[in-house]
């Protein structure tokens, strides 16, 4: 069947009431514009709402990344930074809403920054910038950015994101431990609306990929938090991990 044909035919059933996760016509019209062929596996199917394994990464299934979309929502000429590129899908219809140009993105597993690059480039985004970089740092050198999204699981909003922001930027992520809340996050770091429930794998720290068995960052922080409130308790005080000031 026709690309162009599976691609409407997925953004009608995200659109329809049983799944209503596309409101807006910008939305709708990115997501039927941007082929998913080059970041799915070839023995994926690309248009069934499901998601799929690539380098040891997640491609969200179309309902979840709609949700982020329609959340981020930028305007034409807005600047976005993308926080966990994986294989650059996401990336790819952000850069239809706002302009290739004005679409950055970051991963901190080289081998996902290569294959995001060589993604965008056969879908025709070449213009987004990708780059490595841990993710809890951002990209200062081309901030402050419109919007911020951020891809990955944390149980608060790093500062130096919220730092690159504009004065009326908006920073999305997943904020939890356990259950996860997407979140809208303002410059000041307050929620700005809460909107459901989601599953994202916590945010990596550098020299951990994708593929590797311990990646919970979240869970360090807790473990952390616990054994700073166990040494108060008895009376000490040690040394405290913040991913914030490390």
């Amino acid at each position: 069947m026709d690309a162009e044909l599976l691609r409407r035919d997925m953004v009608d059933s995200l659109e329809h009431e049983a799944k209503a996760v596309v409101a807006s016509d910008a939305v709708a019209s990115a997501m039927r514009t941007v082929p998913r062929e080059p970041f799915v596996p070839d023995d994926a199917m690309p248009y069934a709402d499901r998601a799929a394994e690539r380098l040891g990464t997640r491609v969200l299934a179309p309902s979840d990344a709609a949700r982020l979309f329609e959340a981020v929502a930028p305007d034409p000429g807005e600047s976005v930074l993308v926080v966990g590129v994986g294989v650059g899908y996401t990336a790819a219809v952000l850069a239809e809403l706002a302009g290739s140009r004005y679409v950055h993105a970051i991963d901190i597993d080289r081998r996902l920054v290569y294959e995001a690059r060589s993604n965008l480039r056969n879908a025709g985004y070449e213009k987004v910038f990708v780059d490595c970089a841990d993710g809890a740092d951002g990209l200062p050198s081309y901030a402050p950015y419109d919007h911020i999204l951020v891809e990955a699981a944390a149980i608060r909003p790093p500062e130096r994101l919220l730092a690159q922001l504009s004065e009326t930027g908006r920073l999305v992520l997943p904020l939890g431990s356990g259950t996860q809340t997407l979140t809208v996050v303002g410059p000041d770091g307050d929620p700005r609306e809460r909107l459901g429930t989601v599953a994202f794998a916590p945010m990596l720290v550098e020299g951990e990929q994708a593929t590797t068995l311990d990646r919970n960052r979240t869970a360090r922080e807790e473990h952390e938090r616990s054994r700073r409130a166990e040494s108060r308790a008895n009376g000490w005080e040690q040394e405290w991990i913040d991913w914030d000031r490390r």
